[in-house]
């Protein structure tokens, strides 16, 4: 294959790394808690029911932030069920995923699981079948200091110091048809609107995400925002957007070159809320809050209405493959390259549930091959990202036309360049780094996660079959900096 080209300019970035690109995302939904980050009685968890297995890796990962507690989930669901003493919890039927929800996990065991792995907790309230006053009283109860209802039942609770939440979404893919009290534009427009209001009156420090449409492919995409925000734009500070990309739904080749979709996603959205400031007078810029993407065989599950009434049953586990690891790279790097706007990212989901980390009632956790470029990325983007300028052969796809066979993006930090590049064809890829104006390199050294077999997967039985490796041969000849891209392969290569 004809070789790559990569420029980098210091003089041309797009802005600081935001920290809060690497989220994750926990749901009652499937085994992602129950089983999943809680099992009282395993042989990992602590005092609490905490997995410290899936703490462990969950801290390896490099997750900055996770949000809670849903998802479809959470427009049906009655905030106060999950505190005070789990014996006295009630067991409730969860309309989401039809399963039995003991209430056994709740916020409290969230915020102290959020403690122990060092995250930021991303809050969502219920804007399904409740509204503005029981969103506003579960704030006051997780962030006021005390002497008013709602404060002094966390106290009672065994609470003393506030939570002090900062991001609260407020609610969740209320577009869908899916979702439980879902609503027009303008219905939640207005609620979006009224809930922010009386949230700021309790915190004025919090920040808020609307919701935007549920994926790029509904009908209302697009107009949905620019309804909505043109209700609440003054009252918040992100639009959420969300999306999946499915391995079976097409060709491969699309599938490969999904970040083209998320890119094109980010860019509309992006487009339709400066519309909405043009349009309002507003020099605010609102930011993007991608709080749930991920790689989902989507089309393979048949919907709720299918499953049986459990409580914690095997839903959406799939395995993946390096190919999956490929396409994960990829779409991190469409975050980097846009973390001018996109301020916050969660990926859907962190165990069990299209996830990272997958793990066994009473038996071992373990990574999947996502996990690692995702935990590759967390530890080495610092500081500011460049604007890459690609340059590489095409490769044809249904959907999008020629594509670029490679992804990169680029990031400097103190002298310290990371270039994260995935190589998305089927035979190796040379590449050229074109440094003009970066410092002189002395140091390189590139890792890649790929596998002779793209079909490679990580199992209970097999857990360490792909994992990151080092790769030789990358060298440094004046301003440029020369490597080889295994094919269909995550990597990263530094240079110091």
């Amino acid at each position: 294959m004809d070789p790559a080209k990569l420029t980098l300019d210091p003089a041309f970035e797009v802005g600081p790394v935001e920290r809060r690109l690497f989220g994750s995302f926990v749901e009652h939904m499937g085994r992602c808690v129950y089983t999943g980050v809680f099992e009282p009685g395993h042989e990992s968890a602590d005092d609490d029911g905490l997995r410290r297995d899936v703490i462990e890796l969950a801290r390896e990962m490099g997750v900055t932030a996770v949000r809670y507690p849903g998802g479809n989930f959470v427009s049906n669901y009655e905030w106060e069920d999950g505190v005070g003493p789990a014996s006295e919890r009630p067991t409730r039927l969860d309309l989401a995923w039809r399963q039995i929800e003991t209430n056994a996990f709740g916020l409290g065991e969230f915020m102290s699981w959020a403690g122990e792995v060092g995250v930021e907790p991303v809050m969502a309230v219920n804007l399904g079948t409740r509204g503005v006053r029981e969103a506003r009283d579960l704030l006051e109860y997780a962030n006021y200091p005390g002497g008013t209802r709602w404060s002094d039942l966390r106290v009672k609770h065994g609470v003393r110091e506030p939570y002090g939440i900062r991001v609260w979404c407020l609610g969740n893919e209320m577009d869908g048809p899916w979702q439980i009290g879902g609503k027009t534009a303008e219905e939640y427009g207005r609620l979006a609107l009224e809930t922010a209001k009386a949230m700021r009156r309790v915190d004025p420090d919090i920040e808020l995400v609307a919701c935007g449409s549920s994926n790029p492919r509904m009908p209302t995409f697009g107009s949905w925002e620019a309804t909505v925000l043109e209700h609440c734009y003054h009252e918040v500070d992100y639009i959420s957007t969300h999306a999946y990309y499915d391995a079976v739904a097409g060709d491969r080749a699309s599938y490969l070159a999904s970040a083209v979709e998320m890119e094109r996603q980010i860019e509309d959205v992006i487009a339709t809320a400066d519309h909405v400031a043009a349009k309002l007078g507003s020099r605010k810029r609102l930011k993007v809050s991608f709080d749930e993407w991920n790689v989902w065989s989507q089309s393979l599950f048949g919907g709720e209405s299918g499953l049986d009434w459990a409580h914690a049953p095997r839903i959406i586990e799939e395995e993946y493959d390096v190919a999956a690891a490929a396409v994960v790279g990829s779409l991190l790097i469409t975050l980097l390259n846009h973390a001018d706007r996109v301020g916050l990212a969660c990926q859907a989901q962190l165990a069990n549930v299209i996830a990272p980390i997958r793990t066994e009632p009473g038996g071992p956790a373990w990574r999947q091959t996502i996990f690692h470029p995702f935990a590759l990325t967390a530890a080495n983007a610092r500081g500011r990202v460049l604007r890459a300028q690609v340059t590489a052969p095409s490769m044809p796809t249904e959907k999008y036309g020629e594509v670029p066979v490679l992804a990169a993006a680029a990031t400097l930090d103190e002298g310290e360049l990371s270039v994260f590049a995935v190589n998305r064809g089927e035979t190796s890829l040379p590449l050229a780094v074109d440094l003009r104006g970066l410092p002189r390199a002395g140091t390189i050294s590139h890792v890649t996660v790929a596998d002779a077999d793209p079909a490679a997967r990580n199992t209970e039985r097999e857990p360490r079959r792909v994992e990151p490796r080092a790769v030789q041969g990358a060298t440094i000849d004046g301003d440029r900096l020369n490597a080889v891209l295994p094919p269909l392969s995550f990597n990263v290569v530094k240079a110091s």
